[in-house]
């Protein structure tokens, strides 16, 4: 039986990385990356981002589980800067 969606994404949680106007790094998880960055950039997301003026998501992973990507959002938040760019400048 089809239902007219992808049974693999149906359960698809990401970890991003979002770059805001002032060129600092924001963490966080998501189930839809298009409607995050959009929440995000109408200033009723995150008060760090609305703080920083909004930007774009600059690295995403997608993980099978919501606590994956809460786990790997917890993870990179330690990291420091220099880290977090190393990754973003990986995918390039």
């Amino acid at each position: 039986m089809h239902y007219g969606f992808c049974i693999l994404n149906w359960h698809m949680y990401y970890f991003y990385i979002f770059r805001c106007n002032d060129s600092s790094l924001y963490c966080g998880s998501t189930k839809n990356l298009a409607n995050r960055e959009k929440i995000h950039n109408s200033g009723k997301g995150s008060k760090y981002i609305r703080a920083h003026g909004g930007g774009e998501i600059v690295y995403t992973e997608k993980l099978s589980s919501v606590s994956k990507a809460l786990k790997r959002e917890a993870e990179v938040k330690r990291w420091k800067r220099t880290k977090k760019l190393e990754l973003v400048a990986s995918v390039v």
